[in-house]
Order: C-alpha cells, then sequence, then structure tokens
C-alpha cells in the first residue's frame, strides 16, 4: 500500500490547522496615531499655553490616544500671530490658538469684537462668545479655510508705558504704542491722540527695551508672563476693549474626521476655554500683587472720557461697514 499520498495530506492538513490558529490569534492591525501640531507665541506661563494644555489633555483622553496633540509654544513655529492663522490655513499645522485681533486680516468680520468698550462687562462677553452671535463668527472663519472650535480668553486689555500715568486721553497724545495687526487697533488709538505702531508680538519685547515705541496694550497676565514689567514702569488700567482667542483648526483637517471625533474637538476646545478663563479670573489679583513688587506703578482710570473719544471708531466703522451696526446692536442685548 502506497502511504505517501496520505502522508501529504496529513502534511497539508496540519499546515491549514497551524494556519488557521495563527489567523485567529494574530493581533489586529495597530491604529495608525494621529499627530496634529498647535502652536500659540505664548510663553509656557501664560494663559495661552494653559488653555493650549487643557485641550491637549482633553482630546487625548477623549479619542483614548488615537490623536496626540503636539504642542509649540513660545513663538517656536513664528513670533507673529498672522504666520501663524496662514500656516493653519494652508495646512501646514492644524491647530493654533490666537488673539482675536490678528483675525481681522483674514475675515474682517472679526473687527467687530475688536471694537473699544463694546462689552459691559466680561460675563456679558462671554453669554455672547458662547452664544449663537459667536458661533456665526466662528462659522465665518470657514470661508478662509478654517475651523474656529471655540472661543479662550486674553482679557481686558490695559495700557502700559514708560513716559507717565496714562489717565486721560490727553495724556496719549504722541506716545508711540505697539498695537495688534488689527485696523480698528489703529484707528482706536488714533481716536485717542496715540501713534500707533502695527506689530508682531514677537518683536515687542525688544522694541520697548530699546525705545522703538513707548508703550504697549495687553491684559494683566502678559505683562507678567511676558516680563513686560521689566521694560515698562507705568500700568493704567483703560480697560479700553476686552479681547478674546480662538482655538483654530485647519478645516480640511478637520473636515476629515468623523462626526464622534469633531464633536469631541469642538467639546474639548470649550471646556479648555472655560478652564483658562477660570485660571485667568482667579489669577490676576494676584499677578497685580507681582506687578506691583516689581515696580510697577499702576492706576484705576475713569474711562467715561475714553469712551466718548472713542465714538468716532464706531462712526468710521458704520460708513465702512454698514451692516456692522445690526451685529452690535444683537451684541449689547445680550445681558
Amino acid at each position: 500500500m502506497n502511504t505517501k499520498p496520505l502522508n501529504r495530506i496529513g502534511v497539508g492538513i496540519s499546515l491549514a490547522m497551524v494556519l488557521g490558529l495563527f489567523l485567529l490569534f494574530m493581533p489586529g492591525p495597530v491604529q495608525a496615531k494621529t499627530i496634529i501640531k498647535l502652536a500659540h507665541v505664548c510663553t509656557v506661563e501664560d494663559i495661552f499655553h494653559i488653555q493650549s494644555m487643557k485641550f491637549k489633555e482633553l482630546v487625548e483622553k477623549k479619542t483614548g490616544g488615537e490623536i496626540e496633540i503636539k504642542l509649540f509654544p513660545n513663538k517656536q513655529l513664528g513670533g507673529k500671530e498672522s504666520d501663524l492663522i496662514t500656516m493653519v490655513q494652508t495646512g501646514t499645522i492644524g491647530l493654533a490658538t490666537i488673539t482675536c485681533g490678528p483675525i481681522t486680516t483674514f475675515d474682517p468680520l472679526f473687527g467687530i469684537l475688536d471694537m473699544p468698550f463694546l462689552f459691559s462687562s466680561k460675563e456679558q462677553a462671554y453669554n455672547v462668545l458662547d452664544g449663537p452671535i459667536g458661533e456665526k463668527f466662528l462659522n465665518s472663519l470657514s470661508k478662509v479655510g478654517i475651523k474656529g472650535l471655540a472661543f479662550g480668553e486674553r482679557g481686558v486689555r490695559n495700557v502700559s508705558n514708560n513716559l507717565r500715568p496714562i489717565t486721560k486721553p490727553a495724556d496719549l497724545k504722541g506716545i508711540k504704542i505697539r498695537v495688534m495687526q488689527s485696523p480698528i487697533y489703529i484707528e482706536l488709538f488714533k481716536a485717542l491722540g496715540a501713534n500707533p505702531i502695527p506689530m508682531g508680538w514677537g518683536e515687542v519685547y525688544t522694541a520697548l527695551q530699546q525705545g522703538t515705541i513707548d508703550a504697549q496694550e495687553n491684559p494683566p497676565w502678559v505683562i507678567w508672563a511676558f516680563k513686560i514689567f521689566e521694560v515698562q514702569k507705568y500700568y493704567s488700567l483703560t480697560g479700553h476693549s476686552y479681547a478674546g482667542n480662538v482655538i483654530m483648526m485647519n478645516k480640511k483637517l478637520f473636515d476629515g474626521f468623523n462626526t464622534n471625533t469633531q464633536k469631541i474637538l469642538v467639546d474639548s476646545a470649550r471646556e479648555a476655554s472655560a478652564y483658562e478663563r477660570k485660571v485667568n479670573n482667579d489669577g490676576v489679583a494676584g499677578i497685580f500683587v507681582k506687578l506691583k513688587g516689581k515696580g510697577m506703578k499702576i492706576n484705576d482710570v475713569n474711562r467715561v472720557p475714553f469712551q466718548n473719544a472713542c465714538q468716532s471708531v464706531y462712526e468710521d466703522a458704520y460708513k465702512k461697514h454698514p451692516d456692522w451696526r445690526k451685529i452690535i446692536s444683537g451684541i449689547r442685548a445680550v445681558k
């Protein structure tokens, strides 16, 4: 009897069984991790970085690590926020945390949020930016290839300078003040008699140090985190505007995720922004104490004369953008 064919059959069956068992217990394909770069121009002590870290933490936790947010703070990818916006727009980076002011270069509608004394309080600003009006602003960015995820906070802006305390608009006459690259901020400080100089944030400290400019305007946390107290003597609480920020994302990148992941990204941005606002509000009193300890002279300001002097900014804006009047009326109707 010839057993060779039977042996071959037995060997074939055994190999098939081994192969079947291997395939059964072989680990499935490893899910590729998506790594997204998030950049901002602020130091790691600043609230922008606190907000960005919280966003990273939430996204990575909620996606089970399938998305990793890689942070690039402190001007690592560019010292101008306008450059970072372009990088988001073109997809060079996926995400950025950006002050609202420079966004106006890409979407003029955001100029409304730069208007002086627009909000009556921070609480009102939150209600506007977190509500339907704020959603319209974020959605407006889609036409320039950007997905606005949520509004965070830069804060209430005040003037610092090296010449004198600012107590009335006349004190600003002739002062060379750095402003954001925003047409409204330029018009605002022209109306107050100053000489506004648009400048990327990365250049400001050196410009103040060398006397190229006399002044700048920013919330307290910026004065502390960027050590502006080292190159400025006076800090006057003009409160001329409230500035938000936006966690923004390349729209094509956002649209490429499924609806569940998109919701995670939006919800995480909102949660991180709410957390950042709380950190900012809880810490501002301590920041003032620290600034005084570093020798800064801080003074309160009667804001009414400044508000009156800024009415021409509104008049000019309504001439250029008639539709803004209705939007601003809607903002001021929010309590």
